[in-house]
């Protein structure tokens, strides 16, 4: 299913709105479903400092995807080995901020220059490799989306498992390895879930877009709060509102799905700073 679908659909004798969602429900379901996860592993993506890492571990998704794709084998698998390489990698040789910011410095253009290459040689249909820049929410099929679920469950229940050493190493380091946290495989452990839902949404969103739902969710709801609950659970909601609202304006509108999300998610930034800039000077005051 594309956009000439959708169309044909609401212009071509389907005028119930509630026919059209329909076409649509799995692609619902799915920004539901990455725009929770993505906005909570986004708040330990930002108590970290690693937004930067989340584009690099992209591009190496983008490129796993794109040789995927290449060769004849699931994109979807390609995506998580490739993002699953560069989160090791990461996680390995970036204990450091500056080490870390070295290697993803070194592995953004290395994934990127790769995946190009990948689909110059593609010879398929050249949507198919437009999605993987810019996703292809609206053609979710029954089965992505069972996979999409399952990962995102796996990356939830895992991340609940580690929420207090992983919360403890984030806003603590040094303390939290003077307690006898294993930082390091916690650290580990993060970066390897972390690279399972950029790989998903990859997928989804594209390679290009997968921040606005795993790093401005989380920076939005960092502005008006910083409660041990209220953060978490605030990122996600704007997740959530940020991919389904997409979505719906999208199915209403002409364009494609991506500058909805994106939009959305940066509207609710900016209100966020504006209310939080707006309690701090009342708290001065």
């Amino acid at each position: 299913m594309n956009w000439s679908d959708i169309g044909d659909a609401m212009f071509g004798g389907l005028p119930d709105y509630a026919e059209i969602l329909v076409l649509v429900s799995n692609s619902v379901w799915a920004g539901a479903v990455l725009g929770l996860v993505g906005g909570l592993i986004g708040v330990f993506v930002m108590q970290r400092d690693m937004a930067f890492a989340v584009h690099g571990i992209s591009e190496l998704s983008f490129a796993g995807a794109a040789a995927a794709l290449l060769f004849g084998f699931d994109v979807v698998t390609g995506s998580i080995v490739g993002s699953l390489i560069a989160a090791a990698l990461i996680g390995v040789l970036g204990a450091r901020a500056r080490d870390r910011n070295s290697i993803i410095g070194v592995l953004m253009p290395f994934g990127l220059g790769l995946g190009v290459l990948f689909l110059s040689l593609y010879n398929g249909r050249s949507a198919n490799r437009f999605s993987l820049l810019t996703g292809q929410i609206v053609s979710v099929q029954n089965a992505q989306l069972g996979w999409l679920i399952v990962i995102c469950g796996f990356v939830l229940v895992a991340l609940l498992m580690i929420w207090r050493p992983l919360r403890f190493d984030s806003l603590d380091p040094q303390s939290a390895a003077a307690r006898g946290v294993p930082t390091v495989a916690v650290s580990l452990g993060f970066m390897l879930l972390l690279g399972l839902v950029v790989a998903v949404a990859v997928h989804i969103i594209g390679a290009l877009l997968v921040m606005a739902l795993v790093v401005t969710p989380a920076a939005a709801a960092a502005r008006v709060t910083s409660g041990a609950i209220a953060l978490p659970l605030l990122a996600a909601g704007f997740g959530l509102v940020s991919a389904v609202g997409g979505i719906l304006l999208a199915v209403m509108g002409t364009l494609p799905v991506s500058p909805y999300i994106t939009t959305l998610s940066f509207a609710i930034y900016v209100v966020c700073r504006a209310l939080g800039a707006r309690r701090g000077r009342v708290v001065r005051a």
